[in-house]
């Protein structure tokens, strides 16, 4: 099965296919929309060949579906019919860090932090996705962990005192997941200069090849893993960052 590959950023919609694995980026930003995103990934794939579309989403995703609007993003994408303009394809709807996460995924349990825009993460246990719901959380001084490990982060305290709070975010998030390790991704993980111990630097094609992945046999579809109600305090279904 040849899969297109839509990875919606705040910053960036990179979109890629089995047959094309190097990303055409296309600008987004608080003005994009969900129309004007399938406008401009059709055009731009014109004429690639493709069997089944993924979309990597920056949000909490369900029954293949976003839930709410991105927060970097312009309206409607919750309403809109994106399968009506893919006809014949069969669409899959994941986290965006959710499907960074399996293209880096080494097996055992994992914890994915993604530092672009903002603060992706998710969680890998024996194949099994469960995205989290960390970027918004209360950190320090009254401020979230994205505040400190997004692009605001940089923007407020510089690079040095950033990677400071990465090593330590990682510590912290590392320990309390009881993570045997972290793959630390975004586009701005490759700041880092040192890495702790149990700390891998994802590749720029992870979030690809994860969004390839979900299609094949064997692999966990992040978006219909068992529900919260067979797991009474466990969120297994797609959640936002």
């Amino acid at each position: 099965m040849k899969v297109l590959v839509i990875d919606i950023g705040g910053t960036h919609i990179k979109v890629a296919s089995s047959d094309n694995r190097v990303p055409i980026k296309i600008a987004s930003g608080p003005h994009m929309t969900p129309g004007k995103m399938v406008e401009q990934v059709k055009a731009a794939t014109a004429k690639w060949q493709y069997d089944a579309v993924t979309i990597g989403y920056p949000g909490p995703v369900e029954h293949e579906k976003p839930l709410i609007d991105p927060h970097n993003l312009g309206p409607g994408w919750v309403e809109y019919n994106y399968q009506k303009h893919f006809p014949g394809k069969p669409m899959k709807f994941l986290n965006d860090a959710a499907m960074q996460a399996l293209g880096g995924y080494k097996g055992g349990r994992m914890l994915f932090l993604g530092t672009g825009t903002g603060l992706g993460s998710a969680l890998i246990v024996d194949g099994t996705v469960i995205s989290l719901e960390l970027a918004h959380m209360p950190y320090r001084n009254g401020k979230t962990y994205e505040d400190y490990l997004g692009i605001r982060g940089i923007e407020a305290r510089g690079k040095r005192a950033w990677r400071r709070s990465v090593r330590r975010v990682i510590g912290i998030l590392k320990t309390g997941m009881i993570a045997e390790y972290v793959l630390l991704g975004g586009g701005n993980a490759k700041l880092m200069k040192k890495l702790p111990e149990g700390v891998i630097l994802g590749e720029n094609s992870n979030a690809i090849e994860g969004g390839i992945s979900v299609w094949k046999d064997g692999v966990v579809n992040p978006s219909k893993v068992p529900s919260s109600k067979q797991y009474p305090g466990i969120t297994l279904s797609v959640k936002p960052n």
